[in-house]
């Protein structure tokens, strides 16, 4: 039997075996159960100058036929968005041109797309509340040109120069006036970006939610989901339970998808404590509390969370399988698919987790999706061989290696490169 190489912190090598892959099925027909979308990277070419500053020069084929994958499982992409490196090297030319590119492939498959709409493209670091709006409309109407569903995600901008909750309730209103088509509201945590702290106006996941349902209902038919990543299922489940009819809940949260999406408590949810959950985010530990007790609560009402994850462009067959079951009416198939994968994606996310996108990249390479592991702006750099290592591990037990030979020999030839014999 085939064996995997691993490389622990200090050094040592153990073995494991290496399992078949999942097996899985492409779907017959559209999804029905839950609305999911793989939040995907983007693949630069591996002869370019990946470095720090430098401009991103995108594997096109590569990137879109990533894309077209997603699609033929049945899932919705989700692009131009932090997996793609937006503020980590993903420069405003390279995003214009990727979310122009991803609409074109969406058309062409018949798949669903939404794609981030931010500020990003003001080369200042402070601009006026009119400014941001106006950037924030600007990548709006581009976005509602190419047909893709626009997501709004959380301004940089806006967080630096909001006094407090009524500025947000202000740029949020203009912008959302202007749009043609109900959006997405984007939250996202500090653990993704420590930029975005206070943002709608508190620090407090309670506070800003009252006032992120506020905009919401200040502004009927705007807006068409939420997408909370704060890898805190608490806050999440409290106020998906508080939004208007017509209004998705699309969880963000890399660490609690299985319960929060299911409906019912993850089947591990005993398993992280809250000192695990506080050492994986970098979170404190009356945050991590409220996560450990957000996976107890996982089916605490009636209702469940559709899905916007990083976490999905990882293990697209395994998610689509998932689902799959949840559509034929077999729950408990669905946490035996699905409920492996959460540990490999805390792995893949664990802090910095604003540094998830190297393990994503890393997969898709594993995967065959990609001809080199290499990043936009050297991110590939960003995670040591041991944190690599165990993403192998994880995702060989969860069944997330789709052609489990060639991830063997693509990894072990990356550890006798770095001068460990496998």
């Amino acid at each position: 039997m085939a064996a995997l190489t691993l490389l622990a912190p200090d050094g040592t090598v153990s073995h494991a075996a290496l399992n078949d892959s999942g097996g899985y099925a492409r779907p017959a027909s559209a999804l029905r159960s839950r609305v999911a979308y793989a939040a995907a990277h983007v693949v630069p070419k591996a002869h370019a100058d990946n470095t720090p500053g430098r401009p991103a020069d995108i594997d096109w084929d590569s990137t879109l036929a990533f894309r077209r994958n997603v699609y033929s499982w049945g899932l919705g992409v989700a692009d131009a968005m932090d997996t793609a490196q937006r503020n980590m090297g993903l420069d405003a030319a390279a995003t214009r041109e990727l979310i122009a590119r991803s609409a074109e492939v969406a058309r062409e498959e018949g798949g669903s797309v939404v794609v981030g709409v931010n500020t990003d493209h003001v080369d200042e670091q402070r601009i006026s509340l009119d400014r941001v709006i106006d950037a924030y409309r600007e990548q709006l109407h581009f976005t509602e040109e190419q047909g893709a569903g626009p997501v709004l995600m959380a301004s940089r901008h806006l967080a630096r120069v909001a006094a407090d909750a009524d500025d947000y309730r202000r740029v949020y209103r203009a912008v959302l006036e202007s749009a043609t088509v109900p959006v997405v509201l984007h939250w996202l945590g500090t653990a993704f970006d420590p930029e975005l702290a206070g943002y709608f106006g508190a620090d407090d996941w309670q506070t800003a939610s009252a006032v992120l349902l506020d905009i919401i209902a200040e502004n009927p038919g705007k807006v068409g989901g939420v997408k909370m990543s704060l890898l805190n299922a608490e806050s999440e489940i409290a106020v998906r339970s508080q939004l208007p009819d017509g209004v998705r809940m699309f969880t963000g949260d890399d660490f609690n998808y299985v319960g929060l999406i299911g409906g019912d408590p993850a089947p591990d949810a005993g398993t992280s404590n809250s000192r695990d959950v506080a050492e994986r985010t970098g979170s404190s530990r009356e945050d991590a509390v409220h996560s450990a007790r957000g996976r107890e609560l996982g089916g605490s009402d009636s209702g469940h969370s559709d899905a916007l994850l990083g976490a999905f462009a990882a293990i697209t067959p395994v998610a689509s399988a998932a689902i799959q079951a949840l559509d034929a009416g077999d729950p408990a198939r669905y946490r035996e698919i699905l409920g492996p994968t959460e540990e490999l994606s805390r792995q893949v996310f664990a802090a910095p987790t604003f540094y998830y996108k190297t393990g994503v990249a890393f997969l898709s390479w594993l995967n065959g999706h990609q001809p080199a592991f290499q990043m936009v702006a050297g991110l590939h750099s960003a995670r040591s061989l041991p944190h690599l290592s165990r993403i192998v591990e994880l995702a060989n037990a969860s069944l997330a290696l789709e052609h489990p030979e060639l991830a063997r020999e693509r990894w072990h030839g990356m550890l006798s490169l770095n001068g460990v014999d496998a």
